[in-house]
């Protein structure tokens, strides 16, 4: 009687699993791209919500002080060599770590005057690989008009 109930076991075949793994793989191969699809675009949007940030606390560092600040600590901390301690109204963000870097783990680039901006700064980050230039995910992301949107 035991053996009887041995014999009515279902087991999987070889070819039942090789099935299932191809499916399996078929679903990952066409899922995956839209998922570092999406990663990718969120990191971009990231980075253009921190410059916005960024650009608010320039703004208002630059309404109580009538300068733009030299680097981007300048909104942590009071400059050491500003010469009125009541113009500085700061700190102007809200970083318990420092300046925060870009999604991409790099130091967001920030120059007073500017080269695109000759009256105010310019602001970006060098995108996914860090370095100027760039398309897609490598694109930089700024707080001026590239020559492509022109």
């Amino acid at each position: 009687m035991k053996k009887s109930r041995k014999m009515n076991r279902r087991y999987f075949t070889l070819t039942e699993l090789m099935v299932v793994i191809v499916i399996l793989v078929l679903l990952a191969s066409i899922a995956t791209p839209m998922v570092f699809r999406h990663i990718r675009n969120a990191r971009i949007a990231s980075a253009q919500a921190q410059i916005q940030s960024f650009e608010s606390a320039i703004r208002d560092y630059h309404t109580d002080t009538n300068t733009y600040p030299e680097k981007l600590e300048d909104l942590l901390e009071r400059p050491e060599d500003m010469d009125d301690e009541s113009k500085w109204d700061g700190p102007y963000l809200e970083a318990k770590k420092g300046i925060p870097k870009d999604p991409w783990g790099n130091d967001y680039h920030y120059q007073a005057p500017g080269d695109h901006n000759e009256s105010s700064y310019d602001l970006c980050s060098y995108g996914a690989d860090g370095v100027e230039g760039g398309e897609k995910e490598n694109a930089d992301i700024t707080n001026w008009k590239s020559e492509s949107e022109e």
